[in-house]
């Protein structure tokens, strides 16, 4: 269960990196007012989503306490980054304040996951 569990942890890393990455590429369009969401970024929140849901309950199986309130506000943060890249995927330029809450949401996501112990 413990290769499963890495393997899992390993995927969630990818996600994380398509996403942050994504959104990375894209600053110094964002400066000049042409970012857009790339869709790896919806792909790597995606799998964020199905590999962090997959842990979650792989860890509950192996009999490990899981932090709820910790893996709650992680989720909520998910789905509003998933719901503004889903919803704005198809546009050319997207606006650069809702492009900078993306980037913050992720890297706030990023520092409650390694920091909230």
């Amino acid at each position: 269960m413990d290769v499963l569990i890495h393997l899992f942890v390993g995927l969630h890393i990818v996600g994380i990196a398509a996403l942050l990455g994504g959104f990375l590429t894209q600053m110094k369009a964002m400066g000049k007012g042409t970012a857009r969401f790339v869709p790896g970024m919806l792909h790597g929140a995606l799998t964020m989503l199905v590999t962090g849901v997959a842990l979650v309950g792989l860890h509950q199986a192996e009999g490990h306490t899981v932090n709820n309130i910790k893996i709650g506000i992680k989720l909520a943060l998910l789905i509003v980054i998933l719901g503004l890249v889903y919803v704005k995927r198809d546009e050319e330029r997207v606006e650069k304040p809702l492009f900078g809450v993306v980037g913050a949401l992720t890297t706030v996501n990023i520092f409650i996951a390694v920091l909230w112990t």
